[in-house]
């Protein structure tokens, strides 16, 4: 069996990695639901965290969060109660536990939280934003900033936007004009706009457009692909009926849009029909459809509206058929224009509106559903996605990292341009705590995360069963790890997340305690007392001595200890020097006859009552029990790791 440690080293691996996954998936989901916004999915995972005792502190700060971003006041406010008193906790949960409370009409304990926020934060002005917009859900996540942006390199001097990926082929609107003779329309002297395609992998290639007879004399933007009924590929367009100044086909020589279906044939794209939504009385267009195919989502000016725009759905049915169109309500459509609607993989939908409240023209939103899916809120993503001027037309990647948003702000490179974006995923750090000298994991270790720039307490929590630990941390920050136990000297370690890469959702920091060399310590001992004058071992100092076995047997397999006993004053020294003597080797014995080896225990010594811990001198100046504390067997350690012994 010369192989059977690395097997079972390999062994306990893998029954930890398991176990890891198992204790920590809940919270692994929780977070993805959390970042992809869908607060309602993140919930339960969050409440099985705390019914498995898994992270409470960590679990109910999310629930908190989440419950306050899908409007359900009073389900947060027992969260925040649970961790808020904590010395740990971030002092941006006073903000949010204040407008918890506000928003729950507990006006005058709002105050009193608003007032402590205050204290440690003179400067944030969140407050007033808040109460001048009403908008929790964008005030609380915009508390930092979540994205990067950076334009494209196909952008043209023309208009660049909207952005559809699809096996590698990363499809948009352009009027370039290297491909095409169509002119400038009068609306605002541009040329008209076709749908091109550029590999996303090659960004500085040169865009090609669309294949087959898609792209004609008017405008073609928003394509997406789908599937019909018979699973065969299809897309969705926007065409408008205007060209060269002049109604093409609509009544009342309105300029409208329509939303166009196309197959491919013999490798090429032809148009196959207009979708039943359209009208020659308003426009339909800028398609999305969900993930599994059951609703396409478009921006409609069809009357019975909210506003000038506004965004509606209709089901597909099974055999292709599109529903009557449905309006997504007030939560969503205001009085101004919502428009490019969008669904990600979680069914969470992001649009732009200018009717909402924002930074400028149209500005990007999500949504925020409830636990039944129904809309109770919309987030303004905030800078740098959203600008002064028109912000539109966003498209976020299956990775929940990537996407790509449309803006006509300064600096671009034409009127409208595309945007590559990053979103800025939670960082965290984890890692397992584990003994220097037999590598075996610590629970109940507490670790306390520390601002170090701030010198403030940012976090605490314990280590679990297997030694893990887990905490939220922000980027470009500089903390401090202090691990304490009883058992093992505190231990500081310090990091840097300015070194994590953008993408990057976790740093391992891994902590390593050595144990103190204190056998009382480690096994957890109580004092062993001896009856007057006796030398036996008492009940209860054989559960003492038992608990020295297991350290010894289980813990430390390579200690070596010396055994010393000690007496009470009364007597003589001959008396107690024999007294302390029979005492240590009956405390030697019993070690012995219950498996530890006698080369681990190099000697046993009575010291009579040479060494007192207290005052007593003779049983006159000592309460009984003061003089019962004199009667004791205490554990040297001599060697705690194989080849080391430790200097006297």
């Amino acid at each position: 069996m010369k192989h059977a440690k690395p097997y079972l080293l390999l062994m306990t691996f893998l029954f930890t990695s398991v176990w890891a996954e198992a204790q920590y998936g809940p919270q692994q989901r929780g977070d993805y639901f959390f970042g992809k916004f869908s607060y309602a999915k993140a919930i339960p995972e969050y409440e099985s965290m705390l019914s498995g005792g898994l992270n409470a502190a960590y679990a109910h700060q999310q629930l908190a969060e989440c419950y306050l971003l899908i409007r359900q006041y009073k389900k947060s406010i027992p969260h925040f109660k649970a961790i808020i008193e904590g010395e740990a906790v971030p002092t941006d949960y006073y903000f949010k536990y204040a407008m918890a409370l506000y928003s729950d009409g507990q006006l005058e304990e709002s105050e009193k939280w608003l007032k402590k926020y205050k204290k440690y934060n003179k400067n944030d002005s969140r407050v007033k934003r808040f109460l001048k917009e009403g908008n929790l859900a964008s005030v609380v996540f915009n508390s930092r900033e979540r994205y990067r942006l950076e334009p494209v390199a196909f952008n043209s001097v023309h208009s660049d936007f909207g952005t559809y990926l699809h096996n590698g082929r990363l499809y948009f609107a352009s009027g370039r004009t290297d491909y095409s003779n169509k002119g400038t329309y009068g609306w605002n002297d541009e040329p008209w706009l076709d749908i091109f395609w550029v590999n996303e992998d090659q960004a500085f290639s040169e865009p090609v457009p669309l294949e087959g007879d898609v792209n004609t004399k008017y405008h073609e933007s928003s394509l997406i692909y789908s599937t019909d009924y018979r699973k065969d590929t299809v897309i969705y367009f926007t065409r408008n009926n205007f060209f060269d100044n002049k109604a093409a086909y609509g009544a009342m020589k309105e300029i409208n849009l329509k939303i166009y279906s196309a197959k491919k044939e013999n490798g090429v794209w032809t148009e196959n029909r207009s979708l039943p939504i359209n009208s020659d009385y308003y426009s339909t267009g800028h398609p999305a459809i969900n993930s599994d195919r059951t609703r396409l989502y478009y921006t409609s000016d069809m009357p019975g509206g909210f506003g000038g725009t506004d965004i509606y759905y209709s089901e597909i049915h099974e055999r292709g058929g599109i529903g009557k169109p449905v309006n997504l309500g007030p939560m969503i459509n205001t009085e101004g224009n919502e428009m490019f609607p969008f669904i990600n993989e979680e069914g969470q939908l992001f649009f732009s509106s200018d009717g909402h409240v924002g930074f400028g023209q149209l500005d990007v939103f999500s949504t925020i559903t409830n636990e039944e899916g129904a809309f109770v809120d919309v987030i303004n993503l905030g800078t740098p996605i959203n600008s002064e001027a028109d912000d539109f037309a966003y498209y976020g990647l299956a990775n929940g990292i990537d996407g790509y948003v449309s803006s006509n702000r300064e600096g671009g490179q034409g009127s409208d341009d595309i945007y590559k974006f990053q979103f800025t995923p939670a960082l965290e750090v984890e890692g397992y705590v584990t003994d220097g000298i037999n590598l075996k994991p610590l629970d109940s270790v507490q670790i306390t995360l520390v601002d170090q720039k701030e010198n403030k307490i940012i976090a605490r929590t314990f280590s679990d069963k297997k030694g893990y630990y887990k905490f939220p941390v922000n980027r470009k920050t500089v903390y401090m790890i202090e691990a304490v136990r009883r058992t093992h000297p505190h231990k500081n370690v310090f990091f840097n997340t300015s070194k994590a890469s953008h993408m990057q959702k976790s740093i391992r920091q891994d902590i390593v305690l050595d144990p103190v060399i204190d056998l009382k310590l480690l096994a957890g001992l109580k004092k062993i007392y001896f009856d007057f004058d006796k030398s036996n071992i008492r009940p209860d100092a054989a559960v003492e001595l038992n608990k020295v076995i297991h350290v010894m047997q289980n813990e430390y397999p390579d200690m070596v200890i010396a055994l010393e006993s000690h007496t009470d004053p009364v007597g003589s020294h001959g008396y107690n020097d024999n007294l302390s003597f029979r005492r240590a080797e009956s405390t030697y014995e019993y070690l012995i006859e219950n498996g530890i080896s006698p080369e681990r225990i190099v000697s046993y010594k009575g010291f009579g009552k040479r060494k007192p811990i207290n005052h007593c001198t003779s049983k006159y100046d000592c309460s009984p029990e003061e003089l019962e504390l004199n009667r004791r067997t205490e554990f040297p350690i001599l060697q705690i790791k194989k080849g080391e012994p430790l200097a006297k």
